[in-house]
């Protein structure tokens, strides 16, 4: 019976409609993740990591820029957490949030972490933010549009019950395959040596690009109110499961840019 409410958390959240709210990719997603990210570190990368993280794990720690949210002093962190832009612009043409947004988020953490003068804290912390962030940048409504909130107003069913389009890809399709992350992670597709030098070439600006194109496939790939059942799974989890894995190889790969 307690996993079943442990399970039941997630969807709670998502019932808001508040993007600054919303907690992205879920915390099975995020986990995910850093479960990827932790099998593509450098040894020289994780034995700085550990003594940073002290031990903690990138999984473990990938959920804390959402846990911190309910915090008065950290809310001006909370519209680091995404970008919008319309569905025909790209980054450079799109009206950028004067608090910041995800791109200039993933900059400053790894600026942070890279300068020798910074103290443990601020180490530590933007850490955290850094591991989480890359994975929000996955989720691609994350790049979505400013006027439905990334997909928070858009509204649809998920077997017959309320919810929007951001809910369905950051966690129903997520759930709904009853997997845990650890095992979701060791699951991922085989990739060779060549895919993945593939999927670390380029930069955040380019991989917002790549990104973008899927979230425009995401908002035509449902009308307003339409009922999502298991077609709509069947049809897209993959893509999902394609996103957290990509999120991880990257992720892996600036933290190793960094520490490695």
């Amino acid at each position: 019976m307690k996993i079943k409410l442990l399970l039941l958390i997630p969807f709670f959240f998502f019932a808001k409609s508040s993007e600054e709210d919303a907690i992205f990719w879920g915390q099975n997603g995020h986990r995910v993740t850093g479960k990827i990210a932790e099998k593509h570190l450098t040894k020289k990368a994780k034995r700085n990591i550990d003594k940073i993280l002290k031990g903690e794990s990138l999984a473990f720690v990938s959920t804390f820029a959402d846990e911190i949210k309910s915090e008065r002093k950290y809310r001006e962190f909370s519209p680091w957490h995404y970008v919008n832009m319309k569905l025909d612009q790209t980054y450079a043409e799109a009206e950028k949030n004067p608090k910041g947004d995800l791109v200039t988020a993933i900059d400053k953490c790894i600026t942070v972490l890279k300068d020798e003068n910074s103290s443990e804290e601020d180490r530590v912390f933007y850490l955290k933010l850094l591991i989480h962030f890359v994975g929000d940048l996955h989720q691609p409504m994350h790049i979505g549009q400013k006027e439905d909130k990334g997909g928070n107003d858009f509204q649809v069913q998920w077997f017959g019950e309320g919810t929007n389009m951001h809910s369905v890809w950051d966690t129903k399709m997520i759930e709904a395959w009853n997997m845990s992350y650890i095992e979701l992670a060791d699951n991922a597709k085989y990739l060779s040596k060549k895919q993945i030098e593939s999927i670390e070439k380029g930069s955040v600006l380019d991989w917002v690009e790549e990104i973008h194109q899927i979230t425009k496939k995401v908002y035509a790939s449902a009308k307003s109110g339409e009922n999502l059942r298991y077609r709509y799974s069947y049809d897209h989890f993959a893509i999902v499961r394609s996103q957290l894995q990509k999120g991880g190889i990257r992720l892996a790969k600036i933290l190793n840019d960094i520490y490695g």
